[in-house]
């Protein structure tokens, strides 16, 4: 059976991720983050110091993906990367003074984008959990 991209599952998903990218970036820009670097601020900012493997482990981000962005970040003075001190193999992230305050000058941003949507957030959230378990069925997290 052929389908119309339009009535493809996995179109919609596409399109959809690349909305709300475009969708965010007129929110993060006045803050001068993209949206890598708002998740990395975002998880830092609830649970900070962190080892790069965790930080990638939640985001599903690979470290070679992670290692350039975490460097602009601290070249950009929002976040310090250290050698963990039992295992120096470990590199360990945690957030500047001038990082966590950017994290609270970003915490409109949520809330802001939940407007964008104009859906109810009971809805957003039932919409996040059930793209979460197919992202799960489909590519589990790593141990």
């Amino acid at each position: 059976m052929t389908l119309a991209p339009a009535d493809m599952l996995c179109f919609a998903l596409h399109s959809t991720a690349h909305a709300v990218h475009a969708a965010y970036a007129p929110l993060l820009q006045p803050l001068g983050l993209t949206y890598p670097q708002y998740l990395v601020l975002s998880s830092l900012n609830v649970r900070d110091d962190q080892t790069v493997g965790q930080l990638g482990g939640e985001l599903r981000l690979e470290s070679n993906t992670l290692t350039p962005l975490l460097k602009r970040m601290e070249s950009a003075g929002w976040l310090k990367r250290s050698r963990g001190a039992q295992d120096e193999r470990q590199v360990r992230l945690s957030l500047t003074e001038d990082g966590r305050a950017l994290a609270e000058r970003a915490q409109g941003v949520p809330r802001a984008f939940a407007e964008k949507t104009g859906l109810p957030l009971s809805d957003l959230a039932d919409l996040r959990d059930i793209l979460a378990a197919l992202r799960d069925k489909l590519k589990p997290a790593k141990a």
